[in-house]
C-alpha cells in the first residue's frame, strides 16, 4: 500500500507538470475503443427493444469496469514480482494518466486565449473542444459560462473523485472509475440511440460519483475561503442550487463555483439540436467575463491540493488499518 502512495504523489506531480500531451498513448482512449467494440457486440445479442438494449447496456457497463479494473491490477502484480521499483514507476504513470487537473486547465485556457483575441469562430470551435452542448450559436458569455461550468464540474470528475478512488484502491480503483466516467460520458444521453443502452451507466456514474461530488463541493469551498473569494454566498448557492439539475452530482460543484464567483451559471442548452430546459444555478451579482476562466481554474487547482492532502490521509490510515 505504501507503494501506491508514493505513485499517487508522483502521479500528480507529474501530471501538473506535463498534463496530457497530445498524440501520446493514453489508456482512456483504450477504454473509449472497447466501449464501442462492446457496443456494437451487445446491440446484436440482445433484442431491439427498451429492456434489451438495457440488459445490453448492463452488460457492456460488467465487461468494461472488470476489463478495465483487470488490466492494471494484474500488470501491477507482476511489476511487483519483477521490483517493487519497477511497481512504482508504472503505477506513477497510471496515476499521472488517471488525473487530468493541467489538461483541464490547459484546454479552458485555450478557450480564455480565444475570447481575449475576441474571436467568436475561434471561441466556439475551442469550447466545442471541452463540453457536449451545441456550440454553433453561442455568444461570448455563453462561451465563457459553458467553460467555467465545465472547470467546475470536471473538478470533481476529472481530478478529486478519481484521486480518492486511487486513494482507496490504487491505481486499478482509478482507473475503475475512469471506465464508470468514461461509458457515462459516451452513453449517458437521452436521446436515441444512446437512451436505453446508455441506462445502466449513466445511474452507476451517478452513484459511483454521489460521494466524490458532495465532497468537491466542500473542499472548493475550503479552497474559495484560502482564495478569499465570497464563501458565504457560495454556501448560500450551494444549498439552495446543488440539486438544479437533471443529474444528481453536477450541480454540486457548480453552485458552489456560481456562489463563490458570484455570477449565474446553466441555463437552456441545445444538444443534437435539441433544446433541453434548465434551471439557472447561482445569481448573476455580476456578469460574467472571460477573466473568470482563469479564476476558476486556479480555484480547482487549490481544491486539487486540499484533496490531496485529504487523500493522503485517507491512505495513511489504510496503511495504519492494514
Amino acid at each position: 500500500m505504501k507503494w501506491s502512495l508514493y505513485a499517487i504523489l508522483i502521479g500528480f506531480v507529474i501530471d501538473l507538470i506535463i498534463g496530457d500531451p497530445h498524440g501520446l498513448p493514453h489508456p482512456v482512449i483504450l477504454i473509449g475503443k472497447l466501449i464501442t467494440v462492446t457496443e456494437k457486440i451487445f446491440r446484436r445479442i440482445f433484442p431491439k427493444t427498451s429492456y434489451g438494449e438495457k440488459c445490453a447496456g448492463a452488460m457492456l457497463w460488467i465487461v468494461v469496469t472488470a476489463t478495465s479494473t483487470a488490466v492494471p491490477f494484474f500488470v501491477l502484480r507482476l511489476c511487483g514480482f519483477i521490483s517493487p521499483w519497477v511497481r512504482l514507476a508504472v503505477e506513477s504513470i497510471m496515476c499521472w494518466q488517471i488525473l487530468a487537473t493541467k489538461s483541464l486547465r490547459d484546454e479552458s485556457m485555450k478557450v480564455y486565449r480565444a475570447l481575449k483575441e475576441d474571436d467568436i469562430v475561434k471561441s466556439r470551435n475551442m469550447v466545442s473542444m471541452i463540453v457536449g452542448r451545441d456550440t454553433e450559436k453561442l455568444d461570448f458569455a455563453a462561451i465563457t459560462r459553458a467553460t467555467v461550468e465545465t472547470v467546475a464540474e470536471n473538478t470533481s470528475d476529472g481530478v478529486i473523485a478519481p484521486l480518492l478512488f486511487l486513494a482507496v484502491g490504487g491505481a486499478a480503483a482509478g482507473f475503475f472509475y475512469k471506465a464508470v466516467n468514461t461509458m457515462d460520458s459516451m452513453l449517458g444521453y437521452v436521446e436515441p440511440p444512446y437512451k436505453d443502452i446508455g441506462f445502466v451507466p449513466a445511474k452507476a456514474d451517478d452513484i459511483f460519483n454521489f460521494i466524490p461530488a458532495r465532497l468537491s463541493a466542500v473542499l472548493m469551498l475550503l479552497a474559495g475561503g484560502i482564495m478569499k473569494l465570497n464563501v458565504k454566498n457560495g454556501w448560500k448557492i450551494f444549498k439552495r442550487d446543488r440539486l438544479r439539475h437533471a443529474s444528481p452530482n453536477s450541480a454540486q460543484t457548480e453552485s458552489v463555483c456560481a456562489g463563490l464567483l458570484g455570477v449565474r451559471l446553466a441555463g437552456d442548452a441545445y444538444y443534437h439540436g435539441v433544446l433541453h430546459k434548465k434551471e439557472y444555478i447561482g445569481d448573476p451579482l455580476r456578469g460574467i467575463v472571460y477573466d473568470d476562466i482563469p479564476l476558476t481554474c486556479r480555484l480547482m487547482y487549490q481544491t486539487a491540493i486540499i484533496a490531496l492532502v485529504l487523500c493522503t490521509g485517507i491512505r495513511f490510515l489504510l496503511l495504519f488499518l492494514f
